[in-house]
């Protein structure tokens, strides 16, 4: 399988439309991550202008993994992203995992429904053995978020972040 001949399809939940973000998602990308709350444990600055939105999604698709726009079905509002970065492919396979949710949203069980099936596609579709987390020591949230989800986490830190992982193994049983 090759990595630039992968399709990654829509996600649907109950309440979720998960799908590849383009540069159609330019203004809402922007607005998403021009959000200070948003961007506060991320590696990145919030967005200043559409050029810095058009970056990160031109990041996203040139990258070894997907990010998916997550999208209300409710009024098709845009309200986060999730995916995979850094897709290697060779003995024992494996993916990071990113998420950010609009702060209107938090606490509603929405990444928990987005990540779920996300996961699946990871272990299924990707043939992963391995997904691995970072997160800022200060994000409880994220935390909380990945051990509901069954990462485990590492005990020593790496570069000031708690680093989580999943076995494929550990998710059969979830």
């Amino acid at each position: 399988m090759s990595i630039l001949n992968f399709i990654f399809p829509d996600i649907e939940t109950d309440r979720l439309k998960l799908a590849i973000l383009t540069l159609d998602d330019t203004d809402a990308v922007f607005n998403h991550f021009s959000d200070e709350n948003v961007t506060r444990f991320m590696d990145i600055s919030p967005c200043k202008d559409r050029e810095e939105a058009k970056e990160i999604i031109r990041f996203h698709l040139e990258d070894t993994g997907c990010r998916w726009g997550i999208f209300s079905k409710r009024n098709a509002e845009f309200i986060g992203t999730c995916g995979f970065h850094c897709w290697f492919q060779g003995e024992q396979p494996r993916a990071e995992i990113g998420f950010d949710l609009a702060r209107g949203y938090w606490g509603k069980g929405i990444m928990q429904e987005a990540l779920k099936p996300v996961i699946d596609f990871g272990f299924k579709l990707m043939k992963l053995d391995l997904i691995e987390a970072t997160v800022e020591q200060k994000n409880d949230r994220s935390i909380n978020l990945l051990h509901k989800l069954n990462f485990d986490r590492e005990t020593e830190l790496r570069d000031q972040l708690i680093y989580f992982f999943l076995l494929r193994e550990r998710w059969r049983i979830h």
